[in-house]
């Protein structure tokens, strides 16, 4: 199974670090990202395998919600089937 996290707010030095860092450590591997600074402002796709992921999607997803409210980001996490059906045409 696979999800989505979306990751928005002004520029500083380790989001993708910090981002990481909960993923490993709850056993979600990281597949693919894409991130962009316009300006102050950054932006980051990952999409992640949540296979063997330690703890429930709901709790994941809270963690990163945790994160965004400390560090002043707006962090989304997704699952890869939902995510799919929302961008259907």
């Amino acid at each position: 199974m696979r999800a989505v996290i979306t990751v928005l707010g002004k520029d500083m030095v380790g989001i993708l670090a910090k981002v990481s860092a909960i993923c490993a450590e709850n056993s979600v591997n990281v597949i693919e990202v894409t991130q962009s600074v316009m300006q102050d402002l950054f932006a980051m796709i990952m999409m992640v395998d949540i296979s063997s992921c330690k703890i429930p999607f709901s709790q994941l997803s809270d963690v990163f919600t945790a994160l965004g409210k400390k560090e002043g980001l707006t962090i989304h996490v997704m699952h890869e089937d939902i995510f799919n059906s929302m961008h259907k045409i």
